[in-house]
């Protein structure tokens, strides 16, 4: 008896050493050296300093920005997730409409232009990095007044977009999609050499 408790114990560190030292000291190792930019969380560094991650959506509320889709944790990664309504929930569906009411009038849409699912939608995890590239799109024309941009650039935003879209994985999985954190860093930086409106 004595002999197989002495044998288990020497089994428990063995595996405790093997799976909580050396195994995630390993990893680390790998990451840090093969991925150093996703192992360190993706973090998206302007003038020195850390101003968000490509991971993580954020609140762009100012209208010379591409807007975030909607979050029902506020875009807060730590309580991730959504709000877990049902399609029949008439706080849901009154959100729905507030939400598609404003982005029609944020954006100067006729009531005839379908507003994409991810602007009504918040996504599960509530920290959605991305929107849908009709959703940016559709955006432009609001970004052009409050930047006070020619209209003539319209192609140019356009094509700023189609440049930043990620395609789905193996051609399958997913949606054309962009990055709003890397789209409206890319804007700015663009929009200094666009000539303003006369």
């Amino acid at each position: 008896m004595k002999k197989i408790i002495i044998q288990s114990l020497k089994m428990f560190l063995m595996i405790t050493v093997l799976t909580g030292l050396i195994y995630p000291l390993a990893i680390l190792l790998i990451g840090q050296i093969i991925f150093p930019f996703q192992a360190n969380g993706s973090l998206i560094v302007k003038n020195g300093k850390v101003i968000g991650s490509e991971l993580f959506g954020q609140n762009f509320s100012d209208s010379i920005y591409f807007q975030s889709r909607p979050s029902a944790i506020n875009y807060n990664p730590m309580p991730s997730g959504a709000s877990n309504l049902a399609l029949s929930n008439a706080l849901l569906k009154e959100q729905v409409n507030t939400r598609k009411l404003e982005f029609r009038g944020n954006n100067f849409l006729s009531d005839s232009i379908n507003v994409p699912s991810d602007m009504l939608f918040a996504s599960g995890s509530g920290v959605d990095p991305h929107i849908s590239v009709e959703s940016a799109k559709l955006q432009i024309y609001r970004i052009i007044k409050y930047r006070n941009i020619n209209p003539e650039k319209f192609k140019l935003i356009s094509n700023l977009i189609d440049s930043l879209t990620e395609y789905p994985q193996f051609g399958v999985l997913g949606n054309q999609v962009v990055n709003v954190l890397s789209l409206n860093l890319k804007l700015d930086e663009e929009s200094k050499q666009w000539k303003t409106k006369k």
